[in-house]
């Protein structure tokens, strides 16, 4: 236990004395003035998937939500207790973003699980949550006409899945009629683990595409 709390000790002496001192005016200001984030970052729990190292963007840029599969749960105000959807709005509504990014990523274990499947003791929630992406599937494999877990149906589930999850995030009637009115913009992303790019999904050709390379590189 002590050897645990040690090394967590030095990781926060280290961020203290580092990463926080260069930031620190910054900090500073988002406590004082309140944060404002430019966008709401719906990702995934993965652990190799880390929305402020891929974007490369400063402390208070970001509301993140994450979590298994980076689903988003169609609109439900008789949910008793929804923690995505409560994000959702206060993101919207208290923190006015004016982009939503919907993050998907290779190698998805979320996605992988829809097709290999997962014990049912040992996974009562995940089971239930992986519903979100059973559309996703469908699509995929009806595209592919095979169930079997290739890579290229993986790749494919994991774009269709971003897709869905896109559809029902627009269920939510104040993020619906902020897009609607242009005060809100909505980016499909597919994060690729292997190369640290990302594809974004094109509204008007219904395509995912990569983002341009500088030029300079």
């Amino acid at each position: 236990m002590q050897e645990k709390l040690l090394f967590w000790r030095n990781r926060n002496n280290n961020f203290k004395n580092h990463y926080f001192k260069k930031f620190e005016n910054r900090l500073t200001d988002l406590v004082k003035y309140g944060q404002h984030p430019k966008a709401l970052f719906i990702g995934c729990s993965d652990s190799r998937v880390i929305p402020n190292l891929i974007t490369q963007t400063d402390p208070g840029d970001l509301f993140i939500i994450r979590n298994v599969g980076n689903f988003v749960p169609p609109f439900s105000p008789n949910n008793s207790y929804h923690a995505v959807a409560s994000a959702i709005e206060y993101a919207v509504e208290a923190l006015k973003v004016e982009e939503i990014i919907v993050c998907g990523h290779t190698h998805c274990g979320a996605i992988n699980s829809l097709y290999t499947g997962l014990d049912e003791k040992s996974f009562v929630h995940t089971k239930r949550w992986l519903a979100l992406g059973s559309k996703a599937k469908e699509m995929a494999v009806s595209k592919m006409k095979t169930d079997e877990p290739t890579s290229e149906l993986l790749r494919l589930t994991e774009k269709y899945s971003v897709i869905t999850q896109i559809e029902n995030l627009l269920t939510y009637p104040t993020v619906k009629e902020k897009v609607e009115t242009g005060e809100i913009i909505i980016h499909g992303w597919i994060y690729d683990l292997e190369t640290g790019g990302i594809e974004y999904f094109d509204m008007e050709s219904k395509e995912f595409k990569p983002f341009e390379q500088n030029k300079e590189q």
